[in-house]
């Protein structure tokens, strides 16, 4: 169960899994940890595996869309997560602060209008599957648009923009991300069933 409540308005804890079983989430694994100062919407679109902790400050919007979390994962401080055309974060990610992910865009070419205040039928989303597949760690301020497929492997340097797939095993960086060497696999032996 969560910790009881401080006098410190500073400390807002988190919710364990106890707390969040019930609450209507798709599916929801053992020893999950999510700030109590999250923003979360479409609950019953997002699938959380277990070992997954999500820090304060988080914003997952899935109320089209969906986000399916696998195991081993950490989300840090003020992450944002807008779902539309589905996100998946494969066994073993680690997203640094200030890291968003897009799934869906707006048409930007002038044939629509823009926003989600504009009736739908004057606009068009472009919604695309974004995925970050096993081991794939995202350094802080880092962008990634909708459609990216980042491979197995991949560490994303620092407020990199991530705007097409990605090669396993990579280390990137840069606006757009480039490949600047080979990651070393040497974390695998630390993983059971790699």
């Amino acid at each position: 169960m969560s910790k009881p409540k401080t006098n410190n308005p500073f400390e807002h804890g988190y919710y364990e899994t106890e707390d969040l079983e019930g609450l209507g989430f798709k599916s929801l694994g053992d020893n999950v940890k999510i700030a109590k100062n999250c923003v979360i919407i479409g609950l019953h679109n997002i699938s959380i595996g277990s070992n997954v902790q999500i820090d304060s400050g988080v914003h997952l919007i899935a109320a089209r869309g969906f986000l399916d979390l696998g195991n081993y994962i950490h989300i840090s401080a003020g992450c944002y997560f807008s779902c539309g055309g589905g996100i998946i974060l494969k066994d073993y990610c680690g997203l640094a602060a200030n890291v968003t992910i897009y799934s869906s865009s707006d048409d930007y070419t002038g044939r629509y209008l823009t926003n989600s205040t504009v009736p739908q039928e004057f606009r068009r989303d472009l919604p695309k599957l974004t995925v970050l597949n096993e081991h794939v760690i995202v350094g802080t301020g880092t962008c990634i648009l909708p459609g990216s497929i980042i491979e197995q492997g991949c560490s994303i340097g620092a407020t990199s923009l991530v705007n097409r797939n990605l090669e396993e095993w990579g280390v990137y960086f840069g606006s757009p991300a480039k490949r600047i060497k080979r990651r070393k696999k040497d974390l695998l032996k630390y993983c059971p069933n790699e």
